[in-house]
């Protein structure tokens, strides 16, 4: 075997003394990872910003939903009296209280279609600005408290309670005033 010459023996020094000094660095930075989880779900559903956000859209769309349910009554019960009436009535009534009831049915889908649509988009928003105040609150408390990484327990199969952040985390949202 050909023995390395003075200036190769250095150099592989050199380069072993950085991979040692690299391994260390490695290792003391694994050392000081911070690491902590959070329960997203109980932090969305027990925060007073997603129950605000709730009875927002209560408020604003139960009057409405209710009105849409009385009127789907009041069709249901024109479709039922037209079934019953029919053999007494004439052609021409029976097709103009078929039209009638046509017409009504077609105006209420359209108004149930618009109400779904608003609330939909409603709660979108809403829902939108909860998590990303969650997500601010959670990346806030991680920061001031030195956690490096903090993951949803969603896609952690295993997490030891002692890292649980979800109390602390709620404990901040509850204090902060629900818009």
């Amino acid at each position: 075997m050909k023995r390395l010459s003075r200036s190769h023996s250095v150099v592989w020094m050199i380069a072993a003394g950085f991979l040692v000094t690299g391994l260390a660095a490695t290792s003391a930075r694994a050392a000081a990872l911070k690491i902590g989880v959070v329960n997203y779900q109980v932090l969305v559903q027990s925060s007073p910003q997603y129950k605000a956000a709730i009875s927002a859209l209560r408020t604003e769309f139960m009057p409405k939903q209710k009105r849409l349910q009385a009127e789907a009554k009041t069709l249901q019960a024109k479709q039922a009296k037209l079934q019953r009436n029919e053999a007494t009535m004439t052609q021409d009534q029976v097709a103009q209280a078929e039209l009638d009831l046509r017409e009504k049915v077609e105006s209420f889908r359209q108004e149930s279609g618009k109400v779904s649509q608003a609330l939909t988009t409603k709660r979108n928003e809403l829902f939108s600005k909860v998590q990303n105040s969650i997500a601010l609150t959670v990346q806030h408390y991680a920061k001031q408290h030195g956690y490096s990484l903090v993951m949803v327990n969603d896609s952690v199969i295993y997490a030891d309670p002692a890292y649980d952040l979800t109390p602390a985390i709620l404990r901040i949202l509850k204090a902060s005033p629900a818009k």
